[in-house]
């Protein structure tokens, strides 16, 4: 499985517009996209204004599908003018390793 992690920090007062983008990328993406796997927002506990996503997808080529696709191209054009920087903060890009014993 190959997982994504990023963090934005949401300009004040744009956090429920983000959030609604976040959450429309996600339901589309799952709805739309095979090989999308798992699509979570998480707000931080201690910055209020910093949120995480944490997505999992089948392999690198789903997340670069996903990547390339209408969805991500609509989340971009929409969170772009709501978070600092406009970008996101990446966190995690890799494989899972697996436990062969397991």
């Amino acid at each position: 499985m190959y997982h994504v992690a990023v963090y934005f920090d949401v300009k004040p007062g744009k956090v429920d517009e983000f959030i609604a983008a976040s959450h429309l990328d996600g339901r589309e993406s799952n709805a739309n996209e095979p090989g999308t796997l798992r699509f979570e927002l998480i707000q931080d506990e201690e910055k209020p204004n910093r949120f995480y996503l944490n997505e999992g997808y089948e392999s690198l080529e789903a997340f670069n599908t996903h990547a390339a696709g209408p969805y991500f191209k609509q989340f971009f054009d929409t969170i772009v003018p709501l978070v600092e920087g406009g970008e996101p903060t990446w966190l995690i890009r890799g494989n899972r390793v697996e436990d062969p014993s397991a």
